[in-house]
């Protein structure tokens, strides 16, 4: 059987450490001038712009003092491209309760997953052999992120630049997801990873290097 072509971004699943992920999510800010739509799931990473330049208040988040919010975008997949953590909900909107996603051009604000022991579940856009377990890989955006379901359609890549022990790498590939549904030897195929290039904790290659594999 087929797996499902339902991509979700980088979901948040579990904590490397076994701890709770209380605490690991931060507000940000995403500015009017910032042209590019974002969804949950998505990878985003800090700008050297630095932060809100003006008073921010989100209804249910609170108000936000100048400079207490970072400035984010979406993270450029492929090799050295930075990680700050993945969006998991965005402040309200309250001309748009039902609006799941940020759409392009409109200021809002982010909360962000920054810890840089979180284990994600993420779509492959292709088959995940035994032999890349252990692997780095990059991310691809072949596919857009949903204003249905506010999910993005960010996977990981098999195809244009497969997996390798190659520490420019923005993720580890820790193990397959162990469902039914799932099956590896195919395309769309799930995996647990964790983000290599993070800005916010140290760097991670390949298993057997002396860093924190599984």
């Amino acid at each position: 059987m087929a797996n499902s072509n339902s991509p979700f971004g980088l979901k948040p699943v579990r904590h490397m450490l076994g701890l709770p992920m209380n605490g690991a999510v931060q507000p940000m800010y995403i500015p009017a001038g910032y042209a590019t739509a974002l969804f949950i799931g998505d990878p985003v990473v800090k700008m050297a712009t630095g932060s809100n330049t003006a008073r921010v208040f989100a209804p249910g988040a609170g108000e936000f003092q100048i400079g207490t919010l970072p400035e984010i975008n979406k993270a450029t997949a492929g090799d050295n491209n930075p990680i700050t953590g993945v969006i998991v909900a965005f402040a309200a909107d309250p001309t748009n309760l039902n609006l799941v996603h940020r759409p392009a051009s409109t200021e809002r604000i982010a909360f962000v997953n920054v810890d840089p022991f979180t284990v994600f579940e993420i779509q492959a856009d292709g088959a995940i052999p035994a032999a890349d377990i252990g692997l780095n890989a990059v991310l691809i955006y072949t596919q857009s992120g949903s204003t249905v379901t506010g999910l993005s359609g960010v996977e990981l890549d098999t195809t244009s630049d497969v997996p390798a022990a190659d520490a420019s790498n923005q993720l580890i590939i820790l193990k397959a997801v162990n469902r039914v549904d799932n099956d590896t030897t195919i395309t769309r195929a799930k995996v647990e990873v964790r983000i290599s290039l993070h800005t916010e904790g140290m760097g991670l290659t390949a298993a057997g290097d002396g860093q924190l594999g599984i």
